[in-house]
């Protein structure tokens, strides 16, 4: 392993979605002013005067008129950049529900649309990267997963509905066995699994939000690179891991006037948001001694992106309307808190369970059978690709 870099903070950046119809409707004023030079968010109570506006300052701020692809290059494209040097990298989402959490991160997925989301840009950024670097092999791997009611569920799994388990191990954190894996060629494949997961996944109508999210969903890259080193004539393989998470809302009953199952899942949201909460909060309380990452499968899943060997990128959404002032303060809040979280990520070199160099000594069997059983060479070397086929 590389040496520990020094710590990092958290990365938080808002951004202010427009006024949705609901709003329009409702004549609600607008208690959000944005400075994109200063990175302040102003936060103005109309039913309060004489209270001040309140204000925050981010890692950046983008405005109602604002466009995904601006987030992505500001934002994002550094982090995708140190996943390709070997880092674990995370990008979550967190706000009120209805705030455009989703659209920022799956966005308008057509090709060449400035609103197209972060998870589609980074799919074109891994391998982009990965068609113009000579010398270096790449795996590129995917897995999709929700948190339903407080159970995880594969959403690339054979069954969907299948829960899984959490295992914890001393060298590799906290991981899902059972979790399915599947090997990208392309960013068509990858865009394949993202529409079969989003497919898969809980979702219902509130009267916040027709297609709410009613869980926590994480989309995870796993990059392997294999370089032959000049000085020793060795492999050496780094892996960086990259996790989008897109988080369900947090809401209040009394808005979404949720019931039976609907209000049973709020809940259940709300209860991991608030333990998510407890978490950054011990993180920043220098007298806290205790992390409580096992109060949910949330936080042990971003155990390691909160305080743990990763870079980490929180975008806030808020919504600029005055009735969800509560919510927006709320939100507002949360994320100031996470920005004052440190990490140490450290890149990730020669991990002994690489699936890249499991293949590589598979490749190397096969070729050693071909070998004794006399199978054809080409120019004396059998050519084979890391998924075992002849090339």
């Amino acid at each position: 392993m590389a040496a520990l870099n020094s710590s990092e903070t958290v990365r938080v950046i808002v951004r202010c979605r427009p006024m949705n119809q609901r709003e329009i409707d409702l004549k609600s004023q607008t208690i959000i002013t944005m400075s994109t030079q200063l990175n302040h968010v102003m936060l103005e109570h109309i039913e309060q005067n004489n209270e001040p506006p309140k204000q925050f300052t981010f890692d950046a701020v983008y405005p109602v008129d604002s466009i995904t692809e601006n987030i992505y290059a500001d934002s994002v494209f550094p982090l995708v950049e140190s996943v390709l040097e070997g880092y674990n990298a995370t990008v979550f989402a967190y706000g009120q529900t209805g705030c455009g959490k989703s659209f920022t991160m799956q966005g308008i997925n057509t090709p060449g649309s400035l609103q197209r989301g972060v998870i589609p840009r980074s799919f074109e950024h891994i391998f982009e990267a990965s068609s113009v670097a000579a010398g270096t092999k790449y795996l590129i791997r995917a897995s999709y997963l929700e948190i339903y009611n407080e159970s995880i569920r594969d959403l690339l799994g054979k069954d969907v509905k299948a829960t899984l388990d959490l295992k914890e191990y001393a060298d590799k954190g906290v991981q899902v066995p059972n979790l399915s894996w599947h090997q990208c060629t392309s960013v068509v494949e990858c865009e394949r699994l993202m529409d079969k997961g989003n497919k898969n996944r809980a979702t219902g109508a509130t009267l916040m939000n027709k297609d709410s999210s009613r869980s926590h969903s994480i989309f995870t890259i796993l990059t392997e690179m294999c370089t032959r080193s000049e000085l020793d004539g060795k492999d050496h393989i780094r892996a960086g891991k990259l996790n989008l998470v897109d988080l369900a809302g947090s809401e209040r009953q009394s808005k979404t006037h949720a019931e039976g199952e609907r209000l049973r899942e709020a809940t259940r949201i709300n209860l991991s948001l608030s333990a998510l909460g407890n978490v950054i909060s011990a993180l920043v309380d220098s007298h806290s001694k205790h992390i409580p990452y096992r109060d949910s499968k949330l936080t042990r899943l971003l155990q390691d992106s909160l305080g743990g060997n990763t870079k980490t990128l929180m975008i806030a959404a808020i919504s600029p309307a005055h009735d969800n002032y509560e919510e927006t303060l709320s939100t507002l809040r949360y994320a100031n808190r996470a920005k004052n979280i440190k990490n140490k990520p450290h890149i990730n070199e020669d991990p002994r369970d690489a699936q890249m160099k499991l293949l590589q000594e598979e490749i190397n069997r096969l070729k050693q059978e071909l070998i004794n059983t006399g199978g054809v060479t080409r120019g004396g070397n059998q050519l084979l690709a890391f998924d075992g086929t002849v090339g």
